[in-house]
């Protein structure tokens, strides 16, 4: 833990036309899952007309961080914003099709086919 659990979440929040493409890095979990939520729900007050948030450098996702993602897909649907996760790690999408959530988020291999 130490200086990792220090460094936010979110890496950066770059925009393309009307989309914000979110770049998360490092353990997604209990300790830094309500930081990764206010920053994106920050994201959202932007009025993006799409999301895309960038999972390539999260290697762990717990229930926290997916719960986070759920509750933005939500604000996303009622405001009619996109949302699509690129880049997840063989770890990370096991849990959202154990959870049956890969059904339920659009999911992409990369930014460009999410943008696409």
């Amino acid at each position: 833990m130490g200086e990792r659990s220090h460094r936010q979440c979110v890496k950066a929040v770059r925009w393309v036309s009307r989309a914000a493409i979110v770049d998360v890095r490092g353990d997604v979990d209990l300790d830094r899952s309500g930081e990764f939520q206010q920053a994106l729900l920050g994201v959202m007050d932007q009025r993006p007309e799409r999301i895309v948030v960038n999972l390539a450098e999260v290697p762990y996702m717990d229930s926290s961080g997916v719960a986070s993602l759920v509750k933005l897909l939500g604000r996303a649907r009622r405001q009619q914003v996109g949302l699509r996760l690129v880049g997840l790690t063989d770890r990370v999408r096991s849990i959202f099709q154990i959870t049956r959530l890969d059904g339920i988020f659009e999911i992409h291999a990369t930014v460009q086919e999410a943008l696409a």
